[in-house]
């Protein structure tokens, strides 16, 4: 029996390695081989394809596999007989690679005696506070933890075909910007002839029931689904706990707080806090919440009022948060007591480093003065002048005098910023 899996297993994840690989320029390339490697992100990002080429790679061509996202593994307990299957079908490999290993039982227990008995292992995972908690209890400085999100804007384009940016012209550049901004980077959405809505729904319902509702036994489904259609619909509009809980029709800020933590730790979503220096003031301020894919957004969310601007918006969070993923960078919005904003506040340490407006169409006097005195009033308040105002075809630098306050904006196409942001 368990051969048998192992055996049905070996030949989906050969036949995977048979596929087309876009080569993900956006996630770490990891040169410590004596440390696990642990690949975390969404469902469905190409973690596995991404893991398996790692894996051939590190291990001559040939690596131990098992995938814990079937249900004939569900109820494994022989982890010595696991082991065993493996090393007869694979011939005791040098690389193990195990896929969705959160769903094995007691699974740092297991790696951890593998990693003593000097086994390499390369992990996926779709379940950041299952993995880091664990982690951080039992696999403390002897793994690493590589991120990996739907294709960036880079990659998108690779797997499009899309050809090198010389060949393109930039209208054209700017269109598959648009359509990216639209159908988001998921690998098998953008690679394959599929139905996108229907493929994300349907990719929704399963992180929602299988790794939220079945893993945590959350009885009131209705809820759960209503807080992801809402973030969903309405990313980067702020939210507090209070307000979130008036429209899911709860009583308890807690039951927020969990639901919150649920789509946040499953890769769905996730928040940016308001910038105070003062962490107090951060935990008190409202958040905003954004999609980890533009897809998910227009797929499962209500259509967007706001249109491009809020899409482009979405995207650049998501580079964004990239780079915090990877521990470049923190990631805030900055708003004064005038109401005044900042869409991104980028951090390195104590230092403020870019402060960063999104607006698909700046050209209008009013709107271009609103978005650059932000940006002065930020740049003044948190000491940056690093001051990006990201347009979809504006390219230049606009200097800007406002009662006493003068400060160089740099303008940029969002489509250029991601493919440097790529790099």
């Amino acid at each position: 029996m368990l051969h048998d899996v192992l055996l049905t297993q070996k030949r989906e994840i050969d036949a995977r390695l048979e596929e087309p690989f876009i080569s993900r320029t956006s996630a770490p390339n990891p040169a410590a081989a004596d440390l696990i490697r642990v690949i975390t992100g969404p469902r469905r990002a190409g973690k596995s394809s991404f893991a398996a080429h790692l894996a051939t790679r590190a291990g001559n061509g040939v690596f131990g596999y098992a995938n814990f996202d079937d249900e004939r593994l569900a109820s494994l307990d022989d982890y010595d007989a696991l082991l065993a299957a493996i090393d007869t079908l694979y011939d005791k490999p040098g690389i193990l690679f195990f896929d969705e290993i959160q769903n094995l039982p007691r699974w740092e227990l297991f790696v951890n005696r593998l990693h003593r008995a000097k086994r390499r292992m390369i992990l996926t995972g779709s379940n950041a506070h299952l993995l880091s908690s664990e982690l951080a209890t039992h696999l403390t400085g002897r793994h690493l933890t590589l991120p990996l999100l739907p294709f960036s804007f880079s990659e998108y384009l690779e797997a499009k075909g899309a050809g090198s940016a010389s060949a393109r012209t930039q209208s054209e550049t700017v269109e598959l910007c648009r359509a990216y901004a639209t159908e988001g980077g998921f690998p098998e959405v953008t690679l394959k002839n599929l139905s996108r809505d229907d493929y994300l729904k349907t990719l929704l319902q399963a992180v929602l029931f299988k790794d939220i509702v079945g893993r945590y036994r959350i009885r009131a489904t209705r809820a759960l689904e209503d807080a992801v259609t809402f973030l969903l619909s309405n990313t980067g509009s702020e939210y507090s706990y209070a307000t979130l809980a008036g429209v899911l029709g709860s009583r308890s800020d807690h039951t927020v707080r969990k639901y919150l933590g649920y789509l946040e730790q499953t890769f769905l979503i996730f928040s940016v806090t308001r910038f105070s220096w003062k962490v107090r003031e951060q935990a008190a301020f409202n958040k905003k919440a954004y999609a980890i894919d533009n897809g998910l957004a227009t797929a499962a969310g209500f259509r967007f009022s706001a249109g491009l601007g809020r899409l482009y918006e979405n995207l650049v969070a998501i580079a964004c948060h990239r780079q915090q993923l990877r521990g470049m960078s923190r990631l805030f919005f900055w708003k004064n007591a005038q109401q005044e904003e900042v869409d991104f506040v980028q951090q390195t340490g104590r230092r403020i480093t870019a402060l960063i407006q999104v607006c698909a169409d700046a050209s209008a006097p009013k709107t271009r003065e609103r978005e650059m005195r932000s940006l002065l009033k930020a740049s003044r308040d948190l000491g940056c002048d690093n001051l990006l105002l990201l347009t979809e075809t504006e390219e230049g630098e606009e200097t800007l005098n406002w009662h006493g306050m003068k400060g160089t904006i740099t303008l940029r196409p969002i489509w250029r910023w991601l493919l440097e942001n790529d790099k």
